[in-house]
């Protein structure tokens, strides 16, 4: 089964400017694939050039087997495009911007069943200037659907919303994930990389700096997990080697221990504060998130 989309040592200038490095990834088919970096890191104009929205500087590139700059029709008849921002005529309806969007496809898919899936069916007499920013963002989605896409493309699809909103799109994205589309997201959200991709790139600058699973990529930049338990009283300042601990502190009522097994290591400092005759107050255990990663590879947050 040939990748969803190949790329092999795209980059992309304007003038001196280089805004896509040399970069390298597949997506298979079938796959949620992030792009996360945080803004001007080049996922946008990454996402353009597999679109067919720009052209790129050098590079090889194939989407669904075709080059983007070259089976222009074809490749766009195949794909669903949801961009950062979508504007339409104020006095258009949902219905009328469905109807449009679907006469530019070969195919098209039954427009009450897609409105219906994107709970916007009893919204689909409303002008497009009385939606709400969370129904203009499933509008977008809807018309990026329209014509039944073997891949799909999502541009930043939850920035600017408020999170009850967020999940709702969330929600959406799970759908079309569990029907097995392909899909590629950017996001400068580390939680939804997290939540929604099998695999993730992370880009800064115009490169990808790391590439794989939410978790490989953690277990491979950062490794360790930690675990801090909380007492009622002091705890000794002598504390035992704990099961593939890299190092342990204790401050006050406080021991944290950085670990590759946390759950093995959870157990083991369970026990020995038990056998110091104190209690436990409380236990925490944190997994190293997409952020820290990105921190130990960069030296910012996503965000700055």
């Amino acid at each position: 089964m040939i990748p969803a989309i190949e790329v092999r040592g795209l980059r992309k200038s304007y003038g001196e400017l280089e805004a896509v490095r040399g970069i390298d990834f597949e997506v298979k088919q079938g796959e949620v694939f992030g792009l996360l970096g945080p803004n001007g890191a080049g996922k946008t104009t990454t996402v353009e050039i597999l679109e067919g929205l720009r052209e790129r500087t050098s590079g090889d590139v194939k989407v669904l087997g075709h080059d983007p700059a070259v089976s222009v029709r074809q490749l766009k008849d195949r794909i669903g495009v949801c961009l950062q921002a979508t504007n339409l005529p104020e006095k258009m309806t949902v219905l009328e911007a469905v109807h449009l969007f679907s006469a530019f496809y070969t195919r098209a898919t039954d427009p009450k069943k897609l409105l219906e899936r994107l709970q916007l069916w009893e919204k689909r007499n409303a002008f497009y200037t009385t939606l709400s920013g969370g129904q203009k963002q499933r509008v977008a989605l809807a018309l990026a659907m329209v014509n039944e896409p073997q891949l799909v493309f999502l541009d930043e699809p939850t920035t600017g919303l408020d999170p009850q909103v967020r999940l709702e799109i969330h929600g959406l994205i799970q759908e079309l994930r569990n029907a097995k589309s392909s899909i590629v997201i950017t996001t400068h959200y580390i939680e939804e990389a997290e939540r929604l991709c099998d695999r993730v790139a992370i880009v800064d600058a115009g490169k990808i700096i790391e590439i794989g699973t939410p978790r490989e990529i953690q277990q491979r930049v950062l490794g360790d997990s930690i675990v801090e338990l909380k007492s009622t009283a002091d705890l000794p300042l002598e504390v035992p080697v704990f099961a593939e601990q890299s190092r342990s502190a204790v401050e006050g009522r406080t021991i944290t221990i950085h670990t590759r097994k946390p759950a093995k290591t959870l157990v083991e400092a369970v026990k020995w504060v038990d056998s110091q005759g104190i209690e436990i107050e409380d236990v925490r255990l944190k997994h190293p998130t997409l952020e820290d990663v990105f921190i130990e590879l960069t030296g910012k947050k996503l965000r700055e």
